[in-house]
Order: structure tokens, then sequence, then C-alpha cells
């Protein structure tokens, strides 16, 4: 079995024990709640922008994509709502708090990196089987994970989807951040 398929078809599910953790050992203190918050809204954001570029099919069970897209937050990395999953992870792991914090911070951030990288391998082969020069030359001149400053203007030019279409499209993610965090402060003050 490919390791990276299975991580890539069970996604949203990977975080459940992460999130259970944190739950279990939050004890949220100020001043981590409020960076933790500034990290969650932050993550959130280069969802939101890179969802507005994509659209839903990155809510799909399959691997690959109807079209390349390089335009938005796709010009600073190629896999900006990884990126923003992980801001998001690292920042509810703040919120949440407890003596565990900076191992949990740890444990999160390279749990992810390394699925997140599988799962970008699996991608990557797809999508150059699919789009070939045109994926290579956006490869070349973008990031996989970890954006650059500057954006790559490349061929494929894509209109943002309009902000009421996007919060559809995401409304899955933020009802799961929300009750995420919802949990975590019901665990402390109950």
């Amino acid at each position: 079995m490919d390791v990276r398929k299975f991580l890539f078809s069970n996604r949203s599910f990977t975080p459940i024990p992460i999130a259970l953790t944190l739950i279990f050992f939050s004890d949220p203190r100020l001043p981590y709640f409020i960076y933790g918050s500034i990290l969650v809204l932050l993550g959130e954001s280069i969802r939101i922008n890179a969802v507005r570029y994509a659209g839903g099919v990155t809510r799909t069970m399959n691997v690959g994509a109807p079209s390349l897209c390089t335009s938005g937050p796709f010009s600073h990395t190629r896999n900006p709502l990884y990126l923003g999953n992980m801001v998001i992870y690292v920042g509810i792991t703040l919120v949440a708090g407890g003596r565990y914090m900076s191992e949990l911070c740890l444990i999160v951030f390279l749990y992810f990196t390394f699925q997140y990288l599988m799962i970008i391998s699996l991608e990557e082969e797809t999508l150059n089987n699919l789009f070939k020069d045109e994926y290579d030359t956006y490869c070349k001149n973008v990031p996989r994970l970890f954006p650059q400053i500057s954006s790559w203007v490349g061929p494929n030019i894509q209109s943002p989807l309009s902000f009421s279409k996007t919060l559809k499209t995401e409304k899955r993610t933020l009802q799961n951040i929300f009750f995420i965090l919802l949990l975590i402060l019901l665990n402390t003050f109950l």
C-alpha cells in the first residue's frame, strides 16, 4: 500500500488524534492564547485566499486537477492550502496551551510537514503527468511548500471566486476550527 495515497484519502481524519490530544492537555493561558488566535486567523486567511483561486476542486477525493492554478497564493507556493493548515494547527496548539505546549507544537509541525510532503509527492506525480512541461516550469519557479516573497507570473491567470462562493467552499474548515476551539474552551472551563 502506498502511504501517500492513504494519507491523501484520509487527510480529513488524520488531525483527529492530534486534536483530541490538544483538547485533553489544554490549559489556555495568555499571551499564547492571543498568539495562537493570530496564527489561526493567518492560516485561515491563507486558505481562504487559496480557495478563492482554486475553487471547490480542492475538496476532491481524487488526486489531480482540471487545470493548473498558478495565480494568487499559488504564485508564491505550490501548496498554500497545506501551508495554511499547518499554520492553523500550530495556532490551535498555542491556543490550547498546557504543560506540553512546546513539545506538541514541535510534534504538530513535524507531523503535518511529513504528511503534506507525502501527499504533495503523490499530487506532483499526477500533475506532472497531466500538465507535463507546463507543470515542470511552474515547479522551477514556485517553491513546494514554504512560500517565496515575490510572486511568479505564469501563463495561467485565474480570476478569484467571489467571497460568498469561497466561504461556501470553506465552510467545513471554518466549522472544524470553531468546533476544536470550542472543545478546548469547554475542557478548560467546565
